[in-house]
């Protein structure tokens, strides 16, 4: 079986079949720039990143595009409180948006359009929808008449006549119907305005992405993506004005992520617990916080809170440690150890890791279960742990190869997911034990590692020989530095305080 999306149009999970072969087209919703985004939005864009990192890794070319509101209700707002142009304030927040991202560790869309840039495409599909009669006129606004597309609530799954006009819905006397939307906004004084058949104005919220998606991804894409708060009515607004216009489908695959919240509490400005990524980001890595929000489902809620970060935190130590264990005992040769491993031992690793890729991918093409694809990952992880706590790298290196495919295949994995192995943090080694390390252990160079990694292979070596006075007098001399020596099963480990 290939990869198996659900869809929220139909409720159910379907084989994904994308439009063009080896092609996906793909939309997801973006910002609305008017302040810095919060952990809410920054669940959305990491999940649907995943998403689109997943089919490139299996094999699709895929055309990603994500929007930018960079003129809207909200910025207008914005800019009026703050005495300055709609304009700079949309600048600094796409700016602020952009940074973000890059810290998270999305990768950036393969087309970002904004609302600005592309008015006379919205104007042209407004005068499609005021020919075909599915929109209307009244004083320099344009709105689009529900009641006029048979199909309106097919997504949601909300019978229209039910529906009341109030929460979400624009109130105006001036509509036929309470549930009729606004294509194109009438300007008002002061505000961002364009010209247009029915005079000086601006586009309405959910005019851009349906314009936007058919300019980038042309008629009927494979993917559209979005929080699951905006299934009603964004999205249902956006198939009505689309498929009004086209008189084809809009989209074969919809995509909605689960909300998030705070303590088990909804995040809002008044509970005290609206939290920016940004700040966030200044206490928690980028991979914590990315390994904590693909521990759920993307479609289920998130329970966001300060101690479910440490505990990602710990879990992200968890599982890059054996790729930095392999690093050092295959790169440090004060690190090896000589066990070789017997076959039965190497084909329980080698097991392992065919186990590990097997299930990640099972796990992800089933409607992209990250939580499923970590579980693989942590025993992979646990399993080549306990290859290196008991072997090493074997005797003449003979366990390398393998250690480096366990290596590689956790580092290779976790990558899909966006999450990266960062170094072991160590602080700046005193020069003078350069000075040591030319004293005791024959190093003839200037760096402060390698000679810290010279002298742990000269107490191996002496610890070898049964030479214990020598490898004492290393021990000694690393510790009046600041440094303490930590014999593990995969060898001597290096710790150093600089406070000693």
């Amino acid at each position: 079986m290939g990869i198996r999306i659900y869809n929220t149009a139909t409720r159910r999970k379907e084989e994904f079949e994308p439009r063009d072969e080896g092609s996906v087209s793909m939309y997801v919703c973006g910002p609305t720039v008017y302040n810095h985004i919060h952990i809410g939005n920054a669940r959305t864009f990491l999940s649907f990143d995943v998403v689109r990192r997943y089919l490139e890794y299996r094999g699709f070319d895929v055309s990603f595009v994500q929007n930018i509101t960079d003129v809207d209700d909200k910025i207008i707002k914005r800019a009026n409180e703050e005495g300055r142009p709609a304009t700079e304030v949309a600048a600094e927040y796409t700016t602020a948006f952009q940074d973000a991202m890059a810290s998270l560790g999305v990768a950036p869309p393969t087309v970002a359009p904004k609302a600005t840039e592309t008015i006379p495409e919205m104007i042209s599909m407004v005068r499609r929808l005021i020919e075909r009669e599915y929109a209307y006129e009244v004083d320099g606004d344009v709105y689009f008449s529900v009641r006029s597309f048979s199909d309106y609530g097919k997504l949601s799954g909300r019978d229209i006549d039910e529906m009341n006009a109030g929460s979400r819905v624009d109130v105006d006397d001036r509509k036929r119907d309470p549930l009729d939307f606004a294509l194109w906004k009438a300007a008002k004084p002061g505000e961002p305005h364009w010209t247009s058949p029915w005079g000086e104005g601006r586009p309405g919220w959910h005019l851009e992405c349906s314009v936007m998606s058919e300019k980038e991804l042309g008629v009927t894409f494979d993917i559209h993506g979005g929080a699951s708060d905006l299934i009603f009515p964004h999205h249902e607004n956006e198939i009505a004005q689309s498929e009004a216009a086209t008189g084809e489908p809009f989209v074969r695959y919809w995509m909605h992520g689960g909300l998030l919240q705070v303590n088990k509490e909804k995040m809002s400005k008044s509970l005290g617990n609206f939290m920016l990524l940004k700040d966030v980001l200044k206490d928690y890595d980028a991979s914590a916080v990315r390994l904590m929000m693909l521990q759920t489902h993307y479609r289920s809620p998130l329970d966001f809170s300060d101690d479910r970060l440490d505990e990602a935190r710990t879990s992200y130590e968890r599982i890059i440690t054996p790729i930095r264990e392999v690093r050092a005992a295959t790169e440090q040769p004060a690190l090896r150890r000589d066990v070789q491993a017997g076959a039965e031992d190497r084909n329980e690793l080698l097991a392992a890791i065919e186990s590990a890729r097997e299930r990640f991918i099972s796990e992800m093409d089933d409607d992209f279960n990250t939580a499923g694809a970590l579980g693989a990952l942590f025993e992979l992880a646990r399993a080549t742990n306990r290859f290196l706590g008991e072997f090493g790298v074997g005797e003449g290196e003979s366990n390398v190869p393998l250690l480096r495919q366990a290596g590689n295949a956790l580092e290779e994995l976790l990558g899909v997911l966006g999450i990266t192995v960062a170094e072991r943090p160590r602080s700046a080694y005193p020069q003078t034990v350069v000075a040591l390390a030319r004293d005791l252990a024959g190093y003839e160079g200037e760096d402060v590692e390698r000679a810290v990694d010279a002298l742990l292979a000269a107490r191996a070596a002496a610890r070898t020989e049964k030479n214990w006075a020598a490898a004492d007098a290393v021990r000694d001399g690393l510790g009046e530095l600041g440094f303490s020596v930590e014999d593990t099963s995969s060898g001597a480990r290096i710790i150093y305080d600089s406070r000693i």
